[in-house]
């Protein structure tokens, strides 16, 4: 098993309080429809094929089951202890707010059934009304984020140790520069939609001078998800990419964002997809591919605008966003 394992590289953490290696893929678990007991059969054949990294949130509401396959994982002998996974959560809207940061991640750590979190996230650069877990949110339920605030009881559940290391998700440069202002500890990593649809190279080599790993999320277009697309899976020159090198659309995707230096979280209740998925680490794209891919049409498919429902005081979402995601 430990040869499997060994398939996945890791990366280097800026500002972890541990050994700070985060598995480059791992298995995301933000399903849509989210079938418990499928999603906990799907981590455990991830974690015998060898995935160390598993990513949930608050709000996916499957903490719970991740913690429960962990457990089951020990028992059946998979891993040998929780040390050997690589865990991140991410803080929700509407516990955005400086006094409900920890508390909110003691609440993701009873649900994990875990001391700690090897990374957490604030999951988007916007906060909610306290007490509402919703999705999509209320406009008139939503707020302007405190982020000097927030991120400082961030930097507490870091020093606090019930987080390895401390990040954000959905952030544009411009909200990563608010951050980098009044940071002690900065963030390690931003989760981004990324895809050889939207390519977010102006984020990308951001991120890449001030040493925050890029994780993408949705790298295959999220396709059957209520706000997903076809559009990465049915992406012409990747299929002619794919076709010429023996590859899967799927595999020639997730390659690409390796090669941007990028890290990626995958989605699949499907054991032969989850194996399917490992198989990028050992061959590269050519040059000549690169340079076709970046050429494709690009085209967000999670909008601002899917983030809240329809009715509400503001004119769009950008009074609040303030800045390109």
């Amino acid at each position: 098993m430990e040869t499997q394992a060994a398939k996945i590289p890791e990366v280097k953490l800026r500002s972890s309080s541990g050994n700070g290696d985060m598995p480059v893929m791992g298995l995301g678990t933000a399903a849509d429809p989210f079938i418990e007991s499928a999603m906990k059969v799907a981590i455990l054949d991830a974690i015998s094929l060898g995935y160390r990294h598993f990513d949930t949130a608050a709000m996916y509401g499957s903490e719970n089951v991740l913690g429960e396959a962990v457990v089951e994982a020990l028992k059946l002998g998979l891993i040998d202890s929780r040390q050997e996974l690589f865990i991140t959560s991410k803080l929700w809207c509407s516990d955005a707010h400086s006094d409900l940061v920890v508390p909110a991640l003691q609440n993701s750590l009873r649900n994990l059934q875990m001391e700690y979190v090897d990374l957490y996230l604030i999951h988007w650069p916007i906060s909610s009304k306290p007490g509402r877990y919703e999705y999509p949110m209320p406009k008139e339920e939503l707020q302007a984020m405190d982020y000097k605030s927030v991120w400082a009881a961030m930097e507490e559940c870091q020093r606090l140790g019930l987080t390895k290391s401390i990040g954000v998700s959905n952030f544009s440069c411009k909200k990563l520069e608010t951050i980098f202002a009044s940071a002690t500890i900065p963030p390690s990593v931003n989760q981004v939609e990324l895809s050889p649809v939207w390519q977010q190279k102006k984020l990308i080599e951001f991120c890449k001078t001030h040493n925050v790993i890029v994780t993408a999320f949705s790298p295959l277009g999220a396709k059957g998800a209520n706000w997903g697309s076809n559009l990465v899976m049915e992406n012409q020159v990747l299929q002619e990419i794919a076709e010429k090198l023996g590859k899967t659309v799927a595999q020639v995707a997730l390659r690409w964002i390796i090669e941007q230096g990028a890290t990626l979280v995958v989605k699949s209740y499907k054991k032969e997809r989850l194996k399917e998925n490992m198989e990028i680490f050992d061959w590269t794209l050519s040059k000549e591919d690169m340079e076709k891919i970046s050429e494709i049409p690009q085209q967000k498919i999670m909008l601002k605008e899917e983030f809240v429902s329809p009715d509400g005081p503001f004119k769009s979402v950008e009074e609040l966003w303030d800045g390109e995601l």
